[in-house]
């Protein structure tokens, strides 16, 4: 299972990098690709919407079934993934690269809180 050292994770299996630009890229993690099967459609989130962390940025739906994507973080969606429209399997082939789902500006450009590392994403996946 591929977990990337340099991003942080949510325990419903969203990963965030922070870019240097102060805004947050979100996309779904390779534990949580590989669980749902081959994706076959992703409904992404309107441009300027404002989320709430824990609020439904979208949804993917795949050979097994419908998933909800919730917000790692709190802020406004600023752009999203056009491609995952004519390419969902994207998410199942690069999670970490060209499937990513949307760059949000945070509401708080404070230090993340709420998010695991690496390791500690490792360790709750083992249980």
């Amino acid at each position: 299972m591929n977990i990337p050292e340099d991003l942080m994770y949510s325990e419903d299996h969203q990963w965030v990098r922070i870019e240097e630009d102060g805004f947050i890229r979100v996309g779904v993690t390779d534990y949580a690709q590989d669980a749902l099967g081959e994706v076959v459609f992703v409904d992404l989130p309107e441009i300027d919407q404002l989320i709430e962390i824990g609020g439904i940025l979208g949804e993917v739906e795949s050979s097994k079934s419908v998933s909800e994507i919730s917000a790692p973080l709190s802020g406004k969606v600023f752009e999203v993934n056009d491609d995952l429209e004519l390419h969902p399997m994207k998410i199942n082939d690069d999670p970490y690269g060209e499937g990513w789902i949307c760059l949000m500006l945070r509401d708080d450009s404070g230090p993340v809180s709420g998010l695991l590392n690496a390791d500690s994403y490792r360790l709750f996946l083992e249980g």
